[in-house]
């Protein structure tokens, strides 16, 4: 159950009192950010007349953007509002209950109720409130990928299959059964691997593969008499499929074969898939593909995620009828780079963009080079900036569904920012301001 109204938790004395900067942008960000439409939006998340009355969706929300305003972790945040009385003043805490208003594990069940769904609704309705004020404008597409990096250890095969038995202990653990491998023999080998640095990396892969051949059979055979609850039940098959796929691609790997389809580097991320991107540094990334589409004045229109590489060329038309569709216009220009070139997405580029530079300057008439040849530019600087100071270098959650609400979370704040960015460089146009409710 959940409160579908907020409350003003600040009278205009205590504003007048505590709050005398008016200009600071967490202030700006609370007048404009609409919260009763995202409020509306979030209702449908919770039973409407069952269960305990839940914290405010208001506070909750505020809190998910702070925090990735500011770059902090749950905790943290849940710290600051304490303590700063801006963040306390953005997220509608009132002072009474303030040291206890929130346990920080709320976040993960308030993000985990949302789901990839519900941190898309904040997000989009933020970009409408931008659109519709005329700050975000849909003249020039800037498209181009990178990689939302896993927070994973760097993977090798060895370090695979001794986190698998990591996984089967968890599961031994769970269930009360007894371990049916010899794991003192397995802690001897690995303590003996982590000691010869320069041993031969595919012996060592076939010792612990021979221990983890039969270990495997015999936990299928387990998983088939375990007698638990349906969750748990699904919970062990997958970790079963999940396996049965890491031994079938360690045997490819000991067969010689270099080019492995879905290769696995993470067993808490399955998701994660090596990817490389061209660069001299770092030459191979583990993660997804996050393609990524920009306004000529740096806002993200969209960001969606990928298992692995599908490849520039393939997602051009997607991603720029995404872009069509969320800016309701055409483009009149569109910028890529090399990757994206194909005379086929030249071909099927919409009639009504005028000029489609796909990374050489013959792809454009010459009065419209220097400003593609800028905006080629301008969209690494964008993407550095997301990647390096925005979250989108790193995701903390795993799977492709964890990876997505990472980065539905990273655009929020990283549009909000550019706004920020404009508003404080009086780049925002009057009538923009006036929609607003900031003139």
């Amino acid at each position: 159950m959940i409160r579908e109204k907020f409350e003003e938790a600040f009278s205009p004395e205590r504003i007048k009192k505590n709050i005398t900067e008016p200009a600071h942008e967490l202030i700006v960000l609370r007048k404009i950010i609409p919260w009763e439409k995202i409020i509306d939006s979030l209702t449908p998340f919770y039973d409407r007349t069952a269960g305990a009355v839940g914290k405010s969706l208001r506070t909750m929300t505020a809190l998910l953007t702070v925090s990735r305003l500011r770059g902090l972790s749950d905790r943290e945040a849940v710290r600051q509002v304490k303590e700063n009385r801006y963040i306390q003043y953005f997220c509608n805490v009132p002072d009474e209950g303030l040291q206890t208003f929130l346990h920080p594990s709320s976040l993960s069940v308030f993000r985990k109720r949302l789901g990839e769904e519900g941190a898309a609704l904040i997000e989009n309705e933020i970009f409408e409130m931008l659109l519709r004020a005329g700050v975000i404008r849909g003249d020039e597409a800037l498209i181009d990928s990178t990689v939302l990096e896993s927070d994973i250890i760097y993977p090798n095969d060895v370090q695979l299959i001794y986190k698998a038995f990591k996984k089967l202990r968890a599961f031994c653990r769970l269930h009360n059964i007894s371990f049916w491998w010899d794991d003192t023999l397995l802690k001897k080998l690995w303590r003996e691997f982590g000691l010869d640095k320069k041993g031969n990396r595919a012996t060592w892969l076939i010792r612990f593969d021979e221990l983890f051949v039969p270990a495997l059979k015999i936990f299928q055979e387990k998983i088939r008499y375990l007698k638990t609850s349906d969750r748990r039940r699904n919970k062990a098959c997958n970790l079963l499929n999940l396996l049965n796929l890491l031994e079938e691609q360690t045997a490819q790997k000991l067969r010689g074969e270099r080019h492995i389809k879905d290769r696995i580097v993470s067993l808490d991320d399955p998701d994660a898939r090596p990817i490389k991107k061209g660069k001299s540094h770092p030459k191979c990334e583990f993660g997804t593909t996050v393609q990524m589409t920009f306004s000529r004045a740096g806002f993200m229109i969209t960001a969606e995620n990928f298992i692995g590489n599908p490849g520039d060329k393939t997602l051009y038309g997607d991603t720029l009828g995404l872009f069509i569709s969320r800016t309701g216009e055409c483009p009149g220009t569109v910028v890529t780079d090399l990757g994206y070139r194909s005379q086929a997405n030249i071909g099927n580029t919409p009639p009504e963009v005028a000029h489609v530079f796909m990374g050489r300057g013959t792809d454009v008439a010459e009065d419209r080079r220097d400003f593609c040849r800028s905006a080629r530019s301008a969209t690494e600087g964008f993407i550095a900036v997301a990647k390096n100071i925005r979250g989108f270098g790193k995701s903390p959650y795993h799977g492709l569904k964890g990876h997505r609400i990472w980065s539905v979370l990273c655009q929020t704040a990283y549009n909000l920012k550019k706004f920020l960015q404009m508003w404080f460089a009086d780049k925002i146009e009057e009538e923009s301001m006036k929609e607003l409710g900031l003139a």
